[in-house]
Formats: structure tokens, C-alpha cells, sequence
């Protein structure tokens, strides 16, 4: 039996070293023990002693090296040995990871998911209140990760404070950051986060103003944001009382709605107009870094219908405009066929930066993932709310999986109304550059022909609800 250390959690460096040895030996899974530090699992175990293979060939596909970074987060103690398995496997087999059935792709892949779950709730409810001291202002924030994500986890907040003394603190590992260096330090208790601070009332007021009664869907919310997150979260102490008296302040909206269109309108304005300035320097993504500038949306803030294509193409990463390529010109082309006025459609896109693959000197669209998708669906949600359509068409999977918020194929969303949570209408259709792509001449004419059909039921329907 051999027994490898690894030195931290989310040691995955350490793993892919000791596994690489490991299978390039032919050791089989089940005389290999893993354990972390000084913690042994195995009391008759021998350390592993591993050769030197580094002039070895041993490779395995790029999802698996995606995946292991990701399940080697996890708390589930199996994990290493779930994934050496899988290692060993892929040896004999490249296609392992495609096997949806497989027992131990399933297992991995649920592991992922939840890591990626904790990950994404760390970001989003992690609260900092400051700390003074003689020597500097820090800020510090408490949280309890299900999974060993902090040391993963820490270059988002790095980056995203990059000007603030700050320290999370969590049971298991703190994480900390003096404005140059990247720090960890043992496990806290919450005894040793502060309990407030002057900016949290600011902050609470501030949340209750913005919160929408009409819009609050309890299950949804309570789905998105735990209760368990709640007694780290300032503003959760307001959630009972905003609950208990959503109805009344929905009302009240209603009533006071019509006298505040006209200076609404010009609020709106400006609101779109800041809206696009501060995603110029939106950084939720890696896109911006090679792409030419921002693509916003553009049209009518009081537009009744809304486009949303799937990204950016070359033409518009070089126009800062979206639809001015070929696809764009086409989509022109019906809806002038169908009666549809651009110029009073609010037109954009899923992902505002365009995403390539540079071939000589050419650069080749290349498809957003749901990442990059869903770390830009913020500016989505905000246009929409700003423009408020009557109808919403999502052109292409990528759009239709920013306007829903989830994975959706056409063929089965395609041809319905779809509720939007604003209470408005989505629909889904294909993107204009699919037309463009189909070799078959009888077939394309009937894609656009289908096309055109589905533009022709859009434009009924904002007729019907204006």
C-alpha cells in the first residue's frame, strides 16, 4: 500500500504530481491512500516513494485537468482516489469523460457542481465590515464555505478589491490581502469578525430602497440566497418585514406609476447611459482582455421589443455596435420584410465582448461558454429592467440561455410565448448567422422562411400588448 501526503485541501498541484508517478507505474487505485498534511488515514500505509517521469508521456484530455482543479475543492474525502480512477481509466479509454451513464463520471461531475455552487455563494454573500486600527483600516468578513475553496477562491476577491486591506475569515482557512501580497493563515471562529460597522446602515438603506415588491418571488429568492447565508448578510435582518409588506408597496407603485412616466423616461436614459459606461470597464470575465472594446446594446430606451443576439462578431468588435456585420445585415433584411422598424427596436447581445480564435490573420468566432455567459447576464438583467419590453426574442442558445437563466435547446422552445419573470413575453428562434451557414439551398430557404414566420409572430404580438 502507499500512502501520498498532500499539503493542503486544494493541493492539486501535489495530487497531479504524485498521480502522474502513480499511473505511469501502473499502480492501481486500490493500493494508493491519499492523505492531507499530517493527518494519516492509512496507519499501515507506506509513504509513497515516487520516481523521477518527468521525460514520460502521460496526457489526458483538457476537461479532465478542468474538472479535477474543480472536485479537488470538495470535502468529500474520496475525492483524490475518485479521481486517480478516473485518471487510470482515460488512460485506456479518451472518451471516458463523454460516458453520461458512467457511475464515476456522475460522481465527479456532482462533485464539481456543488464545489462550483459553494464557489459562486462565496462571491455573492461574502460581507466585509471595517475594521479600524492605528496602523491601517481593514476590512473583514466572516463565512462558512461547505467545501475547501478559500486558497481557489481568493484570487476573485483579490482581484476584485484590489485596493482594500481585507481578510475573510472562515473556519477551516483565512485568506488575506495588504494590497500587494496574498496571504493565508489557519482557521477563525466568527468571535473574531466584527459584528458592524458604520457603512453596514448605509448599506441596509440602500437595500431597501431598491428592493421591487412586484418582482419579489420568495421561493426563487430563498433558492438563490439560503437562509443559511442570512446571520453573516446585514441586509437579511430587513427581508421579513420588505415579505410582510410587499403587497401594500406593490399597490402603492401601481397608483403613483402613471404620473412618473414622462420623468421616468428621462431617468431611464441616463441610467442606460451610466449602465454603459461602467460596463466599459467590466472585468466579470476574461473576454475584455482581447477584444477590441465593449459591445453595448442600442435602440429606444421605451423600446417595445428587444433582440438579444448571442455576442459580439468581428465587424461589431471593430464597430462597437452590435448587428452591423452579415448576420445583422440579414436580420435587417427581415425584419424589413415583415414590418418591423429597427430604428425602434432595442437591439443587443448576450456577451458584450467578442470571443475568438486567431487564425493567421483572421479571427474566427468562437462560441461563448455558460461562464462567460452567466458572468454577463448582470448587464443583460439590468438592460432589460431599464428598457422594460413588451417582448423579448432571444436569437441562438446562447441568447435564450441569458434571457431564461438556464440551458435551453430551440427546437423545444421555439414557436411559444415563454413568462418572463417581469411578466413580459420571451421567444426563442434561431440566431441570423445559422442562415448563413447552411450548405443546402432547399434547406436554408425553409430555415428562413421559418424564420421570417417567427418574426412575423413577434411583431403581432407586441402589436397585441401595446
Amino acid at each position: 500500500m502507499r500512502c501520498v501526503t498532500l499539503e493542503h485541501e486544494e493541493d492539486f498541484d501535489g495530487w497531479r504530481t504524485a498521480a502522474r508517478a502513480l499511473a505511469l507505474a501502473n499502480v492501481p487505485p486500490e493500493d494508493v491512500t491519499w492523505q492531507v498534511g499530517d493527518t494519516p488515514q492509512d496507519l499501515f500505509g507506506d509513504e509513497a516513494v515516487l520516481e523521477d517521469n518527468s521525460r514520460a508521456t502521460l496526457t489526458v484530455p483538457k476537461p479532465f485537468l478542468q474538472l479535477a482543479q474543480s472536485v479537488i475543492c470538495h470535502s468529500e474525502r474520496e475525492r483524490f482516489a475518485l479521481l486517480y480512477r478516473m485518471l487510470l481509466r482515460l488512460q485506456k479509454n479518451r472518451e471516458a469523460l463523454q460516458d453520461r451513464a458512467d457511475p464515476l463520471r456522475k460522481r465527479l461531475e456532482e462533485l464539481r457542481k456543488s464545489v462550483a455552487r459553494d464557489i459562486h455563494k462565496m462571491r455573492a454573500f461574502v460581507r466585509f465590515r471595517e475594521v479600524q486600527t492605528e496602523d491601517e483600516t481593514r476590512f473583514v468578513a466572516w463565512f462558512e464555505p461547505e467545501h475547501h475553496i478559500v486558497r481557489t477562491n481568493a484570487p476573485f476577491f483579490q482581484r476584485r478589491f484590489a485596493s482594500m486591506n481585507w481578510s475573510i475569515l472562515t473556519p477551516e482557512l483565512c485568506a488575506h490581502w495588504d494590497g500587494e501580497t496574498l496571504s493565508f493563515t489557519e482557521g477563525a471562529t466568527k468571535a473574531d469578525a466584527p459584528a458592524g460597522d458604520p457603512v453596514e446602515e448605509t448599506w441596509k438603506t440602500y437595500f431597501a430602497s431598491i428592493f421591487n415588491p412586484a418582482r419579489m418571488k420568495v421561493k426563487a429568492m430563498t433558492a438563490e440566497m439560503p437562509k443559511k447565508y442570512w446571520k453573516n448578510m446585514p441586509e437579511s435582518a430587513l427581508i421579513p418585514d420588505m415579505i410582510a409588506g410587499a403587497r401594500a408597496r406593490e399597490m402603492t407603485m401601481v397608483q403613483t406609476s402613471r404620473e412618473g412616466i414622462a420623468r421616468a423616461g428621462d431617468n431611464r436614459a441616463k441610467s442606460l447611459s451610466a449602465l454603459r459606461e461602467e460596463a466599459e470597464g467590466c472585468r466579470r470575465c476574461d473576454l475584455w482582455k482581447p477584444a477590441t472594446q465593449l459591445v453595448f446594446g442600442e435602440g429606444p430606451v421605451d423600446a417595445a421589443l428587444m433582440l438579444i443576439g448571442e455576442q459580439p462578431g468581428d465587424q461589431e468588435d471593430l464597430a462597437g455596435r452590435p448587428f452591423v456585420g452579415p448576420a445583422g445585415q440579414l436580420l435587417d433584411r427581415f425584419l424589413s420584410d415583415v414590418g418591423i422598424d429597427r430604428s425602434a427596436t432595442y437591439v443587443t447581445n448576450a456577451v458584450k465582448h467578442f470571443k475568438y480564435e486567431q487564425r493567421g490573420k483572421r479571427r474566427i468566432h468562437s462560441k461563448p461558454n455558460g461562464g462567460e455567459i452567466d458572468a454577463c447576464r448582470w448587464w443583460l438583467t439590468q438592460e432589460i429592467d431599464l428598457v422594460q419590453p413588451k417582448v423579448t426574442v432571444a436569437l441562438g442558445a446562447s441568447a435564450a440561455r441569458a434571457m431564461l437563466g438556464k440551458t435551453v435547446t430551440i427546437s423545444k422552445t421555439r414557436g411559444a410565448a415563454i413568462e418572463l419573470p417581469d411578466g413580459s413575453e420571451g421567444w426563442v428562434t434561431v440566431h441570423p448567422s445559422y442562415l448563413l451557414r447552411i450548405p443546402d439551398q432547399g434547406r436554408a430557404e425553409e430555415e428562413r422562411a421559418r424564420f421570417r414566420e417567427d418574426l412575423a409572430t413577434v411583431k403581432a404580438r407586441v402589436a397585441a400588448l401595446t
